[in-house]
């Protein structure tokens, strides 16, 4: 099989690029340097237009789109808000545009997204559950509509909408660790919100299944099945890295010092991954303590 993989050099696109190089299939990063894992093959692009790399897509059996500023990029300012839209939806167009001006069109286009798509507040949602109103549920919802024109050249097509992956090298695990290997642990904010993840392993697990399941097609939620909120989360990773678990950082603080970035850990919906449960996925981690036990042990 061979993969196109926009974002590859990210430590999500990393990681998936690892595990089908060692299945043997072959694996072309588009990409605006020159340098990626070993095994796969770097094609220049500008995350923009066709130019230079279009014609690939006659050579490829998959595409994935996973490329997109992280959006743990302090502060937010209207640029970077702009070029949280751009790094997303600009990339989408490109593919689009080249799997719509190829004569021999891959079988299959996996389009990434977050699972911040249901907003803020709710009940439990689900790959059925509406999109929310604020920026980074209607971010969601332009970044899934860039590449959603595949479908209608006969290209199947899923989206996979992430939760925070939680991983040993890379993601956002190691900077929220950091207060509480300190001694500053706690709850943020109330601590009542949701605090949605899954385990690097899951995550990849999850892509290849449904990579592998003929009849995936739609939204799958890549979330870990058990919901835990984030004063439960920080608790357990507390206790499992033998660090106490204080007092909690007030929102309001949190709001003064990181702006509106501090959404990302304040606020929050439970959500489950339904449709990936129903399509016979089984987690290699369900919950909170064991994924971070296999992180930190």
């Amino acid at each position: 099989m061979n993969v196109l993989i926009a974002g590859g050099s990210g430590f999500l696109g990393l990681a998936l690029t690892k595990s089908l190089l060692l299945d043997g299939h072959k694996v072309f990063i588009l990409t605006r340097g020159s340098s990626v894992i070993e095994g796969a093959q770097a094609v220049h692009w500008d995350a923009k237009t066709t130019s230079g790399w279009g014609s690939l897509v006659n050579q490829v059996n998959v595409i994935i789109h996973l490329a997109g500023r992280t959006l743990a990029s302090w502060p937010w300012t209207a640029s970077t808000k702009r070029d949280f839209h751009d790094s997303r939806i600009l990339p989408g167009l490109a593919l689009a545009k080249a799997v719509l001006e190829a004569t021999h069109r891959p079988s299959l286009f996996i389009q990434a997204s977050g699972i911040n798509h249901y907003g803020l507040q709710g009940e439990l949602a689900d790959e059925s559950t509406p999109p929310g109103t604020d920026f980074l549920a209607q971010l969601t919802v332009e970044w899934e509509a860039a590449t959603k024109s595949v479908e209608e050249l006969g290209v199947r097509r899923f989206v996979i909408r992430s939760a925070v992956v939680l991983a040993k090298d890379g993601g956002l695990l190691s900077l929220m660790a950091l207060p509480i290997k300190l001694f500053a642990g706690g709850p943020l904010g109330s601590g009542k919100h949701a605090m949605p993840w899954i385990h690097i392993k899951d995550w990849v697990g999850g892509v290849r299944y449904l990579i592998e399941n003929e009849t995936a097609h739609g939204v799958y939620n890549l979330i870990a099945p058990t919901p835990i909120s984030n004063a439960e989360f920080n608790r357990t990773l507390a206790s499992i890295i033998h660090r106490p678990y204080w007092f909690p950082t007030p929102a309001y603080l949190l709001r003064i010092i990181l702006g509106e970035m501090s959404v990302l850990i304040v606020a929050g919906r439970f959500a489950q991954p339904k449709r990936l449960i129903q399509s016979g996925y089984r987690f290699q981690f369900d919950g909170a303590r064991e994924a971070l036990s296999d992180l930190f042990g």
